[in-house]
Protein backbone atom coordinates (compact mmCIF):
# COMPACT_ATOMS: atom_id res chain seq x y z
CA UNK A 1 0.00 0.00 0.00
CA UNK A 2 1.41 3.36 -0.65
CA UNK A 3 0.54 6.37 1.65
CA UNK A 4 1.25 9.71 0.67
CA UNK A 5 0.93 12.22 3.75
CA UNK A 6 0.38 16.22 3.73
CA UNK A 7 3.82 15.90 0.90
CA UNK A 8 4.91 18.64 0.02
CA UNK A 9 7.51 19.93 -2.58
CA UNK A 10 9.28 23.24 -3.32
CA UNK A 11 11.54 25.35 -5.58
CA UNK A 12 12.37 28.34 -4.37
CA UNK A 13 9.13 29.97 -4.14
CA UNK A 14 7.62 27.69 -6.15
CA UNK A 15 5.06 24.26 -4.50
CA UNK A 16 5.12 21.45 -7.12
CA UNK A 17 3.60 19.46 -4.69
CA UNK A 18 1.33 20.88 -2.10
CA UNK A 19 -0.11 18.96 1.13
CA UNK A 20 -0.86 16.06 -1.13
CA UNK A 21 -2.66 13.35 0.68
CA UNK A 22 -4.00 10.17 -0.86
CA UNK A 23 -3.94 5.89 -0.51
CA UNK A 24 -3.33 3.67 -3.01
CA UNK A 25 -4.63 0.30 -1.95
CA UNK A 26 -3.62 -3.36 -2.97
CA UNK A 27 -5.93 -5.55 -5.78
CA UNK A 28 -6.43 -3.07 -7.83
CA UNK A 29 -5.11 -0.42 -10.57
CA UNK A 30 -4.53 3.10 -9.74
CA UNK A 31 -4.53 5.50 -12.64
CA UNK A 32 -2.93 9.04 -11.44
CA UNK A 33 -3.54 11.74 -13.57
CA UNK A 34 -3.38 15.53 -14.18
CA UNK A 35 -2.45 17.98 -16.57
CA UNK A 36 1.37 19.25 -17.88
CA UNK A 37 3.01 20.16 -14.52
CA UNK A 38 0.98 19.29 -11.51
CA UNK A 39 3.35 17.29 -9.86
CA UNK A 40 3.01 13.87 -10.90
CA UNK A 41 6.54 12.81 -11.57
CA UNK A 42 8.04 14.41 -8.37
CA UNK A 43 5.16 12.86 -6.24
CA UNK A 44 6.75 9.59 -7.69
CA UNK A 45 10.25 10.62 -7.02
CA UNK A 46 9.14 11.16 -3.49
CA UNK A 47 7.87 7.90 -3.48
CA UNK A 48 10.89 6.18 -4.39
CA UNK A 49 13.22 8.72 -2.41
CA UNK A 50 14.96 10.51 -5.40
CA UNK A 51 13.81 13.72 -4.14
CA UNK A 52 13.46 15.19 -0.98
CA UNK A 53 10.08 16.06 0.46
CA UNK A 54 10.17 19.84 1.67
CA UNK A 55 7.44 18.31 4.41
CA UNK A 56 4.82 15.73 4.71
CA UNK A 57 5.76 11.99 4.33
CA UNK A 58 5.32 9.13 1.39
CA UNK A 59 5.54 5.65 2.56
CA UNK A 60 5.39 2.37 0.62
CA UNK A 61 4.41 -0.48 3.05
CA UNK A 62 4.69 1.65 6.13
CA UNK A 63 8.07 2.72 5.31
CA UNK A 64 10.23 4.92 3.40
CA UNK A 65 11.74 3.06 0.19
CA UNK A 66 15.17 4.85 0.87
CA UNK A 67 15.21 2.81 4.23
CA UNK A 68 14.53 -0.41 2.29
CA UNK A 69 18.64 -2.50 1.69
CA UNK A 70 17.45 -4.32 -1.35
CA UNK A 71 14.61 -2.07 -3.10
CA UNK A 72 13.25 -3.63 -5.80
CA UNK A 73 12.15 -6.86 -3.64
CA UNK A 74 9.74 -4.59 -2.32
CA UNK A 75 8.87 -1.78 -5.08
CA UNK A 76 9.29 -2.54 -9.02
CA UNK A 77 9.60 1.17 -10.65
CA UNK A 78 9.18 2.44 -14.25
CA UNK A 79 10.42 6.21 -14.52
CA UNK A 80 12.35 6.61 -17.68
CA UNK A 81 12.62 4.06 -20.14
CA UNK A 82 15.63 5.78 -21.52
CA UNK A 83 17.49 5.65 -18.28
CA UNK A 84 19.45 2.84 -19.57
CA UNK A 85 23.49 2.05 -20.37
CA UNK A 86 23.23 2.31 -24.37
CA UNK A 87 26.75 0.05 -24.49
CA UNK A 88 25.04 -2.69 -21.82
CA UNK A 89 22.41 -5.69 -23.17
CA UNK A 90 18.88 -6.42 -21.73
CA UNK A 91 20.55 -9.45 -20.13
CA UNK A 92 23.47 -7.47 -18.32
CA UNK A 93 21.49 -4.40 -17.57
CA UNK A 94 18.85 -6.79 -15.60
CA UNK A 95 22.03 -9.05 -14.22
CA UNK A 96 23.62 -5.89 -12.78
CA UNK A 97 20.30 -5.32 -11.18
CA UNK A 98 19.65 -8.27 -9.71
CA UNK A 99 22.83 -9.23 -8.06
CA UNK A 100 22.87 -5.83 -6.71
CA UNK A 101 19.24 -6.63 -4.99
CA UNK A 102 20.32 -10.52 -4.47
CA UNK A 103 17.69 -11.71 -6.92
CA UNK A 104 18.22 -14.82 -8.30
CA UNK A 105 19.38 -15.00 -11.63
CA UNK A 106 17.31 -17.12 -13.22
CA UNK A 107 14.22 -14.04 -12.53
CA UNK A 108 16.59 -12.49 -15.79
CA UNK A 109 15.14 -14.66 -18.12
CA UNK A 110 11.98 -15.02 -16.77
CA UNK A 111 11.21 -11.30 -16.87
CA UNK A 112 13.18 -11.30 -20.52
CA UNK A 113 10.49 -13.84 -21.98
CA UNK A 114 7.49 -12.13 -20.20
CA UNK A 115 7.84 -8.94 -21.89
CA UNK A 116 8.71 -10.53 -25.21
CA UNK A 117 12.47 -9.50 -25.27
CA UNK A 118 14.07 -12.98 -24.56
CA UNK A 119 15.31 -12.96 -28.50
CA UNK A 120 16.94 -9.51 -28.07
CA UNK A 121 18.16 -10.01 -24.76
CA UNK A 122 22.03 -10.49 -26.02
CA UNK A 123 21.44 -7.13 -28.35
CA UNK A 124 22.94 -4.07 -26.85
CA UNK A 125 19.98 -1.65 -25.71
CA UNK A 126 21.04 1.55 -27.64
CA UNK A 127 19.63 -0.24 -30.56
CA UNK A 128 16.80 -0.57 -28.75
CA UNK A 129 13.33 1.41 -30.07
CA UNK A 130 11.60 3.12 -27.85
CA UNK A 131 8.51 0.69 -27.35
CA UNK A 132 11.58 -1.86 -26.69
CA UNK A 133 12.96 0.00 -24.01
CA UNK A 134 9.80 0.74 -22.39
CA UNK A 135 9.70 -3.18 -22.62
CA UNK A 136 12.43 -3.49 -21.06
CA UNK A 137 12.02 -0.91 -18.39
CA UNK A 138 8.52 -2.72 -17.08
CA UNK A 139 11.12 -5.77 -17.27
CA UNK A 140 13.37 -4.36 -14.59
CA UNK A 141 10.01 -3.31 -12.76
CA UNK A 142 9.10 -6.91 -12.53
CA UNK A 143 12.63 -8.50 -11.55
CA UNK A 144 12.19 -8.23 -7.84
CA UNK A 145 8.77 -9.90 -8.35
CA UNK A 146 7.47 -6.89 -5.56
CA UNK A 147 3.47 -6.32 -4.30
CA UNK A 148 4.17 -2.77 -5.55
CA UNK A 149 4.61 -1.13 -8.39
CA UNK A 150 4.96 2.49 -10.14
CA UNK A 151 4.69 3.16 -13.55
CA UNK A 152 5.22 6.39 -14.83
CA UNK A 153 3.92 6.74 -18.74
CA UNK A 154 4.42 3.09 -19.29
CA UNK A 155 2.73 2.68 -22.69
CA UNK A 156 5.01 5.38 -24.72
CA UNK A 157 6.22 3.81 -27.60
CA UNK A 158 3.91 1.07 -27.50
CA UNK A 159 2.48 -0.66 -30.69
CA UNK A 160 -1.56 -1.47 -30.29
CA UNK A 161 -0.32 -4.99 -29.30
CA UNK A 162 1.78 -3.69 -26.49
CA UNK A 163 -0.65 -1.43 -25.00
CA UNK A 164 -2.78 -4.73 -25.46
CA UNK A 165 -0.17 -6.70 -23.11
CA UNK A 166 0.38 -3.92 -20.77
CA UNK A 167 -3.18 -3.53 -20.10
CA UNK A 168 -3.69 -7.23 -19.56
CA UNK A 169 -0.26 -6.89 -17.36
CA UNK A 170 -1.57 -4.26 -15.13
CA UNK A 171 -4.88 -6.20 -14.45
CA UNK A 172 -2.69 -9.44 -14.12
CA UNK A 173 -0.69 -8.04 -11.42
CA UNK A 174 -3.43 -6.12 -9.52
CA UNK A 175 -5.64 -9.59 -9.38
CA UNK A 176 -2.34 -11.16 -7.86
CA UNK A 177 -3.22 -8.71 -5.00
CA UNK A 178 -0.26 -5.99 -5.59
CA UNK A 179 -0.72 -2.15 -5.36
CA UNK A 180 -0.24 -0.77 -9.08
CA UNK A 181 -0.05 3.11 -9.70
CA UNK A 182 -0.21 4.16 -13.29
CA UNK A 183 0.62 7.65 -14.16
CA UNK A 184 -0.89 8.60 -17.88
CA UNK A 185 -1.58 11.38 -20.21
CA UNK A 186 -3.97 8.43 -22.09
CA UNK A 187 -7.28 8.84 -21.07
CA UNK A 188 -8.39 6.35 -23.09
CA UNK A 189 -6.04 3.59 -21.39
CA UNK A 190 -7.06 5.01 -18.13
CA UNK A 191 -11.02 4.18 -19.02
CA UNK A 192 -10.20 0.75 -20.34
CA UNK A 193 -7.34 -0.16 -17.70
CA UNK A 194 -8.04 1.71 -13.59
CA UNK A 195 -10.28 0.92 -10.87
CA UNK A 196 -9.76 3.50 -9.11
CA UNK A 197 -7.98 7.71 -9.49
CA UNK A 198 -5.72 9.88 -8.17
CA UNK A 199 -5.85 13.39 -9.57
CA UNK A 200 -3.74 16.23 -9.60
CA UNK A 201 -3.41 20.09 -10.34
CA UNK A 202 -0.96 22.23 -10.01
CA UNK A 203 0.33 19.70 -7.47
CA UNK A 204 -2.77 19.71 -4.89
CA UNK A 205 -5.67 16.87 -4.78
CA UNK A 206 -8.08 17.57 -7.24
CA UNK A 207 -10.19 13.67 -6.84
CA UNK A 208 -8.88 10.26 -5.20
CA UNK A 209 -12.11 7.87 -5.95
CA UNK A 210 -13.31 5.24 -8.29
CA UNK A 211 -13.20 6.01 -11.93
CA UNK A 212 -17.08 5.64 -12.29
CA UNK A 213 -17.35 7.77 -10.07
CA UNK A 214 -14.88 10.27 -11.15
CA UNK A 215 -16.31 10.25 -14.67
CA UNK A 216 -19.97 11.08 -13.39
CA UNK A 217 -18.69 14.47 -12.06
CA UNK A 218 -18.84 15.58 -15.52
CA UNK A 219 -21.63 17.85 -15.89
CA UNK A 220 -21.77 16.77 -19.72
CA UNK A 221 -24.92 14.22 -19.47
CA UNK A 222 -26.36 13.78 -23.08
CA UNK A 223 -29.00 11.54 -24.37
CA UNK A 224 -28.63 9.79 -27.41
CA UNK A 225 -31.56 9.20 -29.94
CA UNK A 226 -32.41 7.40 -33.13
CA UNK A 227 -35.59 7.72 -35.15
CA UNK A 228 -36.70 7.90 -38.70
CA UNK A 229 -38.64 10.94 -37.26
CA UNK A 230 -35.85 13.00 -36.87
CA UNK A 231 -36.92 16.37 -37.97
CA UNK A 232 -40.28 16.10 -36.22
CA UNK A 233 -38.61 14.52 -33.34
CA UNK A 234 -36.15 18.27 -33.05
CA UNK A 235 -38.98 20.46 -33.26
CA UNK A 236 -40.56 19.05 -30.37
CA UNK A 237 -37.61 19.07 -28.45
CA UNK A 238 -36.34 22.45 -29.46
CA UNK A 239 -39.92 23.43 -28.33
CA UNK A 240 -39.25 22.11 -24.72
CA UNK A 241 -36.26 23.80 -24.37
CA UNK A 242 -33.29 21.31 -25.31
CA UNK A 243 -30.64 21.34 -27.48
CA UNK A 244 -30.18 18.88 -30.15
CA UNK A 245 -26.99 18.20 -32.80
CA UNK A 246 -28.33 15.26 -35.52
CA UNK A 247 -26.54 13.60 -37.50
CA UNK A 248 -28.63 12.09 -39.66
CA UNK A 249 -31.19 9.90 -37.66
CA UNK A 250 -29.80 10.45 -34.89
CA UNK A 251 -29.61 13.06 -31.81
CA UNK A 252 -27.34 14.41 -29.57
CA UNK A 253 -29.54 15.98 -27.28
CA UNK A 254 -28.56 17.91 -24.26
CA UNK A 255 -31.32 20.03 -21.74
CA UNK A 256 -33.80 16.78 -21.46
CA UNK A 257 -33.79 13.47 -19.66
CA UNK A 258 -33.93 10.48 -21.80
CA UNK A 259 -37.84 9.81 -19.87
CA UNK A 260 -38.93 13.40 -21.01
CA UNK A 261 -37.84 12.88 -24.43
CA UNK A 262 -39.38 9.04 -24.76
CA UNK A 263 -43.18 10.69 -23.81
CA UNK A 264 -42.63 13.62 -25.80
CA UNK A 265 -41.86 10.76 -28.75
CA UNK A 266 -44.74 9.11 -27.56
CA UNK A 267 -46.96 11.78 -27.88
CA UNK A 268 -45.81 12.57 -30.91
CA UNK A 269 -46.72 9.23 -32.21
CA UNK A 270 -42.79 8.95 -33.46
CA UNK A 271 -40.86 5.67 -33.88
CA UNK A 272 -37.75 5.37 -31.45
CA UNK A 273 -34.56 3.52 -32.12
CA UNK A 274 -32.57 4.13 -29.27
CA UNK A 275 -32.94 6.36 -26.43
CA UNK A 276 -29.57 5.88 -24.50
CA UNK A 277 -28.42 8.05 -21.93
CA UNK A 278 -24.53 9.25 -21.71
CA UNK A 279 -22.47 10.55 -18.63
CA UNK A 280 -19.45 12.23 -19.65
CA UNK A 281 -16.50 10.51 -20.48
CA UNK A 282 -13.05 10.56 -18.30
CA UNK A 283 -11.70 12.49 -20.78
CA UNK A 284 -14.32 15.20 -20.46
CA UNK A 285 -14.19 14.80 -17.24
CA UNK A 286 -11.06 15.46 -16.84
CA UNK A 287 -10.54 18.17 -18.87
CA UNK A 288 -13.68 20.48 -17.15
CA UNK A 289 -11.88 18.94 -13.65
CA UNK A 290 -8.69 19.93 -13.95
CA UNK A 291 -9.53 23.06 -16.23
CA UNK A 292 -8.29 25.66 -13.80
CA UNK A 293 -5.16 23.59 -13.25
CA UNK A 294 -3.81 23.80 -16.87
CA UNK A 295 -0.53 25.79 -16.74
CA UNK A 296 0.13 25.89 -20.44
CA UNK A 297 -2.76 26.29 -22.70
CA UNK A 298 -2.56 26.27 -26.48
CA UNK A 299 -2.67 29.58 -28.08
CA UNK A 300 -2.87 31.23 -24.93
CA UNK A 301 -1.20 34.75 -24.99
CA UNK A 302 0.62 36.10 -21.85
Amino acid sequence: MIEVNELTKRYGDKSAVKDLSFTVRPGRVTGFLGPNGAGKTTTLRMLLGLVTPSGGSATIDGRAFASRPRGLRHVGALLDAGDVHGGRTAAAHLAALARGNRIPRSRVDEVLREVGLAEVARRRTGGFSLGMRQRLGIATALLGDPPVLLFDEPLNGLDPEGVLWVRGLFRRLAAEGRTVFVSSHLMSEMENTADQLVVIGRGELIAAESLTDFAARGTRLSVTVRTPDALKLTDALIAEGASVEADGDALTVTGLPAPRIGELALRERLLLHELTTRTASLEEAFMELTADSVEYLAGETR
